[in-house]
């Protein structure tokens, strides 16, 4: 199940919203029906009813008198909502200019575009990540580097960069993957010192900081998501930021076909000015968007609060392995809540079995991305037309590529150890969190029957 699926499944799984009153106690559900000490993959009583904060939000009295207004006043291509969301996300998130596209995906190829990372580049990035943080790259005609990951934090991990380095390299695309941040400090100092440029992707990582500062702000440019699954939700749509005036009246220009803005606007006398593409945002997304963004902060707390207490409820528990925040991190953003999952301690229960009977307590869970350094997209790009016709063989020799770019440590993450709860889940109750605990629990306890069960 790759993850959005994932997320959608989760989102819709439950009936309704969570009544606040329904589960207050996780001794109500889990402790006074049938058999809570027998998993329910076994035939025991579910840890959890199932029922988890429907996703997204959307509250019709507070929500929607900016939306109607929109759609009634007949104006639904960018104008004035958007610039308004626009400055209000660069004010939330700390940045100088802000500019609004129609998704995640073209927030990346618009800021790697107008940088110039093209051809012939090197781009280094995680193997860790959804598919848009190298099909941008590829889009752009370059190549993409893989950079194992930290699998105590998923995040790339900043001292295996530059062994990478070629002359070739020109960008970092750190990747703030799962809401959680990457090392930037560390990250920064390595691409000043080899003067390389850097596109934050925090397309998972809203308001997440470092140091009290916004992830999405320390390199060259930040990108954002407001896809439907995401913390700030919009449908579809995607923002980038930068402190670059330059940069940002061309990324304005790219985003509207190519016509005059900014800086650019008096270098031509008429006519369109630079190569662009139409990627505007529409007023009535805007209008969502504002409404989500009203919300945000105090749901990111929610999420920091209950992943902070759902850590420690199961950091104990043999073969469970949360997360790693680096210790600069002052808030995650918590898109999913990741952990490390360890069958020998579970008598050898594989990680699907483990996922089967967690579901089956009631508690939606995944085992989240796949090996990216071994994606069929990146075979597929190398023997394209115009890669062929740029790139001498020996640089887009997929065999030796292959292996260049092998990434054990991110192997492992995704083919045996990496779990996930999504961010929905972290907007319940701390009963919702100490029933998903209780549930890690009782499988642990139970694994050799769960196992043998099962033949796993």
């Amino acid at each position: 199940m790759n993850r959005r699926n994932f997320i959608k499944k989760s989102m819709f799984g439950g009936a309704s919203i969570l009544v606040a009153s329904s589960f207050n106690n996780s001794s109500v559900w889990a402790n006074t029906k049938g058999d809570n000490k027998l998993p329910a993959i076994l035939g025991g009583q579910k840890s959890h009813a199932g029922v988890w904060p429907a996703w997204p939000i959307w509250n019709p009295k507070t929500d929607e008198k900016k939306l109607l207004d929109v759609m009634r006043s007949g104006v639904w291509s960018r104008r004035n909502t958007v610039t308004e969301f626009e400055q209000q996300w660069a004010k939330i998130i700390g940045s100088k200019r802000c500019l609004s596209v129609v998704n995640g995906t073209n927030a990346l190829n618009t800021a790697l575009a107008q940088l110039e990372i093209g051809w012939g580049d090197e781009v280094l990035v995680t193997p860790y990540t959804f598919i848009a943080s190298i099909s941008s790259i590829l889009f752009n005609g370059a190549i993409p580097v893989f950079v194992d990951v930290d699998p105590e934090t998923f995040q790339m991990d900043p001292n295996k960069i530059e062994a990478k380095i070629t002359p070739n390299t020109k960008a970092i695309v750190p990747v703030h993957i799962l809401g959680l941040p990457c090392d930037m400090e560390h990250i920064m100092s390595i691409a000043n010192k080899h003067k390389l440029l850097v596109v934050e992707d925090a397309c998972q990582a809203w308001l997440a900081e470092i140091n009290h500062k916004k992830v999405g702000t320390f390199g060259n440019a930040g990108c954002y998501s407001f896809q439907n699954s995401k913390n700030m939700p919009m449908g579809e749509g995607g923002a980038i930021v930068s402190d670059d005036d330059a940069f940002m009246d061309r990324c304005y220009s790219f985003h509207n076909y190519g016509n005059p803005y900014g800086s650019l606007a008096g270098q031509f006398s008429a006519g369109t000015s630079m190569i662009g593409t139409k990627l505007r945002l529409t007023e009535y997304q805007a209008a969502i968007g504002l409404a989500q963004l009203a919300r945000l902060e105090e749901q990111t707390k929610t999420r920091n609060v209950n992943a902070g207490y759902l850590r420690d409820q199961i950091k104990d528990i043999p073969g469970i392995l949360p997360y790693r925040l680096y210790d600069n991190v002052t808030q995650a953003a918590f898109h999913l809540f990741p952990f490390r999952y360890q069958k020998e301690s579970f008598k050898g229960l594989s990680r699907s079995g483990f996922l089967k009977a967690l579901q089956a307590e009631g508690v939606p869970c995944s085992s989240g991305y796949a090996e990216l350094n071994k994606m069929p997209v990146l075979k597929n790009a190398f023997e394209s037309k115009y890669f062929k016709m740029f790139y001498p063989k020996r640089r887009i020799n997929y065999e030796e590529y292959a292996i260049e770019n092998s990434c054990p440590e991110n192997e492992k993450l995704c083919n045996e150890h990496a779990v996930w709860f999504s961010q929905s889940l972290l907007l319940g109750s701390k009963s919702d969190m100490d029933n998903i605990a209780f549930a890690i629990n009782k499988i642990h306890k139970n694994a050799d029957k769960i196992k043998n069960k099962f033949n796993d």
